[in-house]
């Protein structure tokens, strides 16, 4: 059987050299299994990703000689009597390949039921493995093979996930990338044993649940966590948004349902011109297409990063509710309190800072570019130029964030006309802003501090800094183009604020708080 390679790393020559190794006189190698998802993937014909071993005894002197034969990292992991090798990829910042070597005790037909799942409970000898192995070397004692026929994902026993609470996760991922249906009384046991994720490591939590979000189907795989009571107890603030109602301007879904499909439009507005007239209005050219496959941190895309804050975008909705004056509910103050919701949560899952930075700058500004027009006229150069300039690193994403969180805010009730004047503004915004996946560097100053001070006799201060400012934007938007021109603007300003509390602090603002419609 062909194995099929992944984009970076030639898996079916590794599987050669790692048969043909296992198999040499000179290599104490016996008892040496290839198992797991390396033997459900090449029996799908899907891409592997990494490699799974299993050896007699101590994993470390089999994951040392792997190491030496492939020029890989060895990453010890004793407690759990594995030795990882990470092998570098071309690709830079994505995840290196890895090949899990587990060390066993006693027969190994044992250590194939203790594993998780019986699609995951299939092996072979690594020195029988040629790129066409034949079927009468396959143990299968769980009826792996069957299930997979029959595209269910079943736990091989009651055991499975008390012994590790990691397996929820993973189990819910493993049906979402195999496209299987969790066997009933499977899907019973984990949501019995949901309170046990608690025992499992954030790193492995964040790793597990950001595989989830990662491939399209995110809002089906998150509303499946629900279900089994994980959701929650991985993003505990959630739980606040489940029955917070909205006003009028939302579809009828509450906060809860509001997060849920904002996940699904934002793979929605970032997957292409799909055949779809909603979707097509959105900004989209190969410049969009590679600036969201960038990695940002723990080897997840902007992509991925961009479902995540549209997750937690509307966090603090539940405890900033409350009536105005007039009665209407409001939200005031929830994009600030949600960035700081969002950056205390992505801490305690030890997420990248990149990541938490980014994040935590969508939450905080989601509302901004819906903030740059007035009506349905498109945004002036300066209320780009200022939106560019405080958003920074986190401009473009927040702009597509901001197209998910209009299409989730009207669902079923969206108007074309409006959405199509709303995706027309974010296309010109991104045009504007010179696109990804880098903006220019500024031209050099026209006038600096030193003429300032000198020309109008105005000391060091804030003042100072604030008309620079000023200067910055006029030349960025081509208001101004030579050091006459910033003289004179200089001069205007000053006479149409003299004194030292010129341009005072709101003129050089972002934009004021917005309550969201």
């Amino acid at each position: 059987m062909d194995i099929p390679d992944t984009v970076a790393v030639d898996t079916a020559d590794l599987l050669t050299r790692l048969a043909h190794f296992c198999a040499g006189p000179e290599t104490a190698a016996d008892g040496w299994w290839l198992v797991g998802g390396t033997i459900r993937d090449a029996l799908l014909r899907r891409p592997l990703h990494d490699i799974d071993l299993a050896v007699p005894g101590s994993a470390a002197p089999a994951g040392r000689a792997i190491a030496n034969l492939l020029g890989g990292r060895l990453v010890p992991l004793p407690e759990h009597n594995v030795a990882r090798v990470a092998l570098p990829t071309t690709n830079h910042g994505q995840p290196p390949f890895l090949i899990d070597v587990a060390g066993y005790t006693g027969p190994f037909a044992d250590d194939l039921r203790r594993r998780d799942f019986t699609v995951n409970s299939l092996a072979m000898p690594l020195s029988d493995w040629t790129p066409d192995w034949p079927m009468d070397t396959l143990l299968d004692p769980l009826g792996g093979r069957a299930d997979m026929a029959r595209r269910i994902l079943r736990a091989n026993g009651d055991y499975v996930f008390q012994d590790d609470p990691g397996r929820l996760l993973r189990g819910v991922r493993l049906a979402g990338e195999l496209e299987y249906r969790l066997e009933p009384s499977t899907a019973q046991l984990m949501r019995q044993n949901a309170h046990h994720l608690t025992r499992v490591s954030p790193e492995r939590v964040r790793d597990e649940f950001m595989r989830l979000l990662a491939p399209d189907g995110a809002r089906a795989r998150l509303e499946i966590l629900d279900r089994l009571d994980l959701l929650c107890r991985i993003i505990p603030e959630l739980a606040a948004a489940r029955g917070c109602e909205q006003p009028r301007a939302h579809h009828y879904w509450d906060v809860w349902g509001h997060l849920l499909h904002c996940v699904e439009y934002a793979e929605a507005v970032t997957a292409g011109h799909r055949n779809n007239a909603i979707y097509t209005m959105a900004p989209w050219t190969a410049a969009e297409d590679a600036y969201f496959r960038e990695y940002v941190g723990d080897g997840q895309t902007r992509r991925t990063v961009l479902k995540l804050a549209a997750l937690l975008h509307d966090v603090a909705k539940p405890q900033t509710r409350a009536p105005d004056a007039t009665g209407r509910i409001r939200f005031l103050g929830h994009s600030e309190q949600g960035a700081d919701v969002a950056d205390a949560r992505l801490s305690a899952l030890r997420m990248a800072r990149p990541i938490r930075s980014l994040v935590s700058a969508m939450v905080r500004h989601h509302l901004r570019p819906g903030q740059l027009r007035h009506a349905d006229r498109m945004p002036s150069a300066r209320a780009i130029y200022r939106y560019y300039r405080d958003l920074g690193p986190a401009a473009i994403d927040t702009l597509y964030l901001a197209m998910a969180d209009f299409l989730a805010a009207r669902g079923p009730d969206l108007a074309p006309e409006r959405w199509a004047n709303y995706a027309r503004m974010i296309a010109a915004v991104l045009q504007a802003g010179a696109g990804p996946p880098a903006h220019p560097a500024p031209a050099p100053a026209l006038v600096n501090g030193h003429d300032l001070m000198q020309t109008f006799d105005i000391p060091p201060g804030p003042q100072i800094g604030a008309l620079l400012e000023r200067l910055r934007e006029a030349q960025a938007t081509g208001a101004i183009a030579t050091r006459d021109d910033g003289i004179a603007l200089v001069a205007r300003l000053l006479r149409s604020t003299p004194g030292p509390d010129c341009l005072p602090s709101h003129e050089l603002a972002p934009f004021p708080a917005h309550i969201e419609e």
